[in-house]
């Protein structure tokens, strides 16, 4: 069962989430290396394709769905649209997903150039 939690909801966390994410990268608080960011771009790459192929196709789902129009279709119709589009909704969502893919790829980039800067300063020190 799904209880709408509202704007405190763990999904509005995502982008704060992020956020502090590429802090982090940039305040060099992590490094990542080649291979590991390598993959970690990859799959942000990946499930930023889908989202850039599907989302046109699912903008249908802002309009109302054509139910008929007994009594229940017109109370069903607009409340399908706003579990698409209202705050929580599935397209929102999606949209700020596809944000913060490119905020956390961001940030990958950046933790990557940390690991080979922290790799040169330790390298520098054996010699």
């Amino acid at each position: 069962m799904y209880i709408d939690e509202g704007d405190g909801a763990p999904l509005g966390a995502i982008g704060a989430s992020m956020a502090s994410f590429a802090s982090a990268a940039a305040a060099g608080q992590f490094a990542v290396n080649e291979s590991g960011g390598q993959a970690l771009i990859s799959a942000i790459d990946k499930l930023q394709s889908w989202l850039d192929s599907n989302l046109l196709k699912l903008r249908r789902l802002e309009q109302e769905p054509p139910l008929g129009s007994s009594h229940a279709a017109l109370v069903v119709k607009p409340f399908m649209v706003d579990v698409a589009t209202d705050a929580q909704g599935f397209l929102t969502q999606l949209t700020a997903l596809n944000e913060s893919l490119t905020v956390a790829r961001e940030a990958i980039i950046t933790a990557m150039a940390q690991y080979q800067d922290t790799d040169a300063v330790i390298a520098g020190r054996l010699t």
